[in-house]
């Protein structure tokens, strides 16, 4: 797992795209689509020497005019103080020290994290050419010679990277423990729910380091067991949420999920369903981590005998490509129903973690083809000849037929929904492997 951030920042075209496809071994442009959730990824998993960071590319400053350009990068650059242990800042061989440069390198250099200098496009094998050493005048120290193009001086690159990040730390026995992420976006009150947590009938809660620079893991033991919450506060702006911000909310949320095991998806009463609702929410179900809607805020709502069903439809109807997860209304400020999402949180953990026999599998499988024959297609016929259970968390299923090109989405849903109805599976997304037997074909 990814634990600690490192950002690459610059002015446009000097290639921090690149640079970033090159370390992470990805394409240009990444999509994810997830049903009801598409976003594009600014971030990516990079290893080297054993060791894990993920890598955040900064790119996207399109200004529209020269008067505007600083402005930009010092919001762009602050963005990454904020977010990262390691900031790599790009600059451009061809193009040698311009004035942008030297206000982003000065704005680094007083936010005391460790800045490597890059310069970019030094695309010829052997000693740099002349340009290269203009760029100690930033202040920066020894810059490291790099082409994004070809490769040349990444593995310098990385090896600068590891030696500014901290070892990752494991919380001890923490088998025990229920991890929860407490995810959303900016200002729904993520931090106001650990705090009402921490308060709650207290035995045990202790902070230990967590692996994002300005958050701690909150270790817990109550009467409803023992659980590590996961706080994924940082970026919280009350004015207008501006692209980048939401993209640097997500990339906290996804590593903070990576390490949980059920996901609380705070959603602000005050204001309903936004697309970056959607966005975090996506991260959990992409991951196959157990699901909690909690909508913050209910006592700031004012209420009618009907206002929490037609708040639960229209959730309902939003988080259509999670409808497996449950609805708890809550006021972190209050207090109110935190003992019931410490209740959610366990059954959604074990349900998480459910294993069913292959044996039960096999007798809901003729139950439900009996009840609704497989599909077919110029006379052949879709046959199941078994499912079993491959894995948990998420429950993964393996079902072998004889013409996986039959086994159609929508008889895929059939089946999942039978499954759920008989064995629960509230909570928790669940994955279908169709495997198919070639000589089986009919």
């Amino acid at each position: 797992m990814a634990g600690n951030v490192v950002a690459i920042v610059g002015r446009p075209n000097v290639g921090k795209s690149t640079l970033f496809n090159k370390l992470t071994g990805s394409r240009l442009s990444i999509v994810d689509d997830t049903p009801g959730v598409t976003r594009d990824r600014i971030y990516g998993d990079c290893e080297w020497l054993n060791r894990h960071f993920m890598l955040v590319d900064t790119g996207g400053i399109e200004p529209k005019s020269d008067d505007i350009i600083l402005s930009q990068m010092k919001r762009q650059a602050q963005l990454a103080i904020d977010s990262a242990e390691v900031i790599v800042l790009v600059t451009d061989v061809r193009s040698g020290v311009v004035a942008t440069d030297k206000e982003v390198a000065a704005m680094l250099q007083k936010s005391g994290k460790p800045v490597i200098l890059c310069v970019n496009k030094c695309d010829s094998v052997g000693e740099p050419p002349l340009e290269y050493y203009e760029f100690y005048n930033l202040g920066l120290g020894d810059p490291i010679a790099v082409s994004s193009v070809h490769g040349h001086g990444t593995g310098d690159l990385l090896d600068e990277i590891l030696k500014y990040l901290p070892e990752e730390e494991e919380v001890e026995n923490d088998d025990e423990y229920i991890k929860v992420a407490v995810i959303g976006k900016p200002n729904v009150g993520k931090s106001s729910l650990v705090n009402a947590v921490l308060g709650e009938d207290r035995m045990i809660v202790s902070n230990i380091a967590g692996t994002t620079r300005d958050a701690t893991d909150s270790i817990v033991e109550n009467s409803h067991g023992k659980f590590i919450f996961i706080d994924t506060a940082g970026l919280r702006r009350k004015s207008k949420v501006y692209d980048q911000i939401e993209k640097y909310s997500v990339i906290r949320a996804r590593m903070a999920v990576e390490r949980a095991q059920v996901c609380v998806i705070m959603i602000d009463a005050t204001e309903g369903f936004t697309e970056q609702d959607s966005k975090v929410a996506g991260i959990a179900h992409e991951l196959g981590k157990g699901c909690i809607i909690a909508v913050n805020k209910w006592d700031a709502i004012e209420k009618t005998g009907k206002t929490m069903d037609e708040f639960r439809k229209k959730l309902m109807i939003d988080f259509s490509f999670m409808n497996y997860a449950p609805i708890i209304f809550i006021s972190a400020k209050e207090k109110i129903r935190i003992d019931r999402l410490f209740e959610l949180i366990k059954f959604v953990d074990t349900q998480n973690a459910m294993r069913i026999s292959t044996g039960r599998l096999n007798e809901l499988l003729a139950d439900a083809t009996a009840r609704v024959q497989p599909p077919s297609d110029k006379g052949r016929r879709l046959k199941i000849f078994y499912m079993t259970q491959a894995s948990t968390r998420p429950p993964t299923f393996v079902c072998f037929v004889n013409r996986a090109d039959l086994f159609h989405y929508s008889y895929q849903r059939y089946i999942d929904n039978q499954i759920r109805e008989v064995f629960g599976l509230e909570g928790t997304p669940t994955k279908m492997i169709i495997r198919e037997r070639e000589s089986n074909k009919t």
